[in-house]
């Protein structure tokens, strides 16, 4: 008899801790009550907020202000292969052809590429690459970042 009195005794202290810890947390969580928030922030965050959404909609109407030189465009390549001396060739070839036309000679290991043009879509990319195919052997157009001019 002794065993089941220990064992009810135990289970009474641990019933009378669960109780005891539910009433403390129903006490902590009837404390909390609704407060305020004040935000204190430089008063220029809003303007330059302002200046970013300015610049995402129209970037080059904003005077005075940095506006981006570059934007994703089309350049077509003309060359690629591994072979410093022929890239420079074809871009030499192409300045001969086109010498207001910019181009670009990139190496990316172990190839060398050669691209021309910054054009804005692809249809002008398109018309580029029609008039040189019979010069450059493999002509296709690069979807990549351009540079603007200054016109832009």
């Amino acid at each position: 008899m002794q065993k089941s009195n220990t064992i009810s005794l135990l289970s009474l202290k641990a019933l009378g801790c669960g109780v005891a810890f539910f009433m403390l947390l129903s006490v902590a969580a009837s404390g909390q009550t609704r407060g305020k928030v004040t935000v204190i922030k430089d008063s220029r965050i809003d303007s330059l907020i302002a200046l970013r959404i300015a610049l995402s909609k129209t970037p080059n109407t904003v005077p005075g202000v940095y506006s981006p030189t570059s934007t994703q465009g089309y350049r077509v390549q003309i060359f690629s292969g591994s072979n410093r001396n022929e890239a420079y060739n074809a871009q030499s070839k192409f300045n001969g052809l086109y010498p207001e036309m910019k181009t670009y000679v990139i190496y990316n290991e172990p190839n060398f590429k050669v691209r021309a043009g910054d054009f804005r879509t692809r249809l002008e990319a398109s018309k580029l690459m029609e008039q040189i195919r019979p010069q450059f052997v493999s002509v296709f157009i690069i979807s990549e970042k351009i540079n603007l001019s200054k016109n832009d």
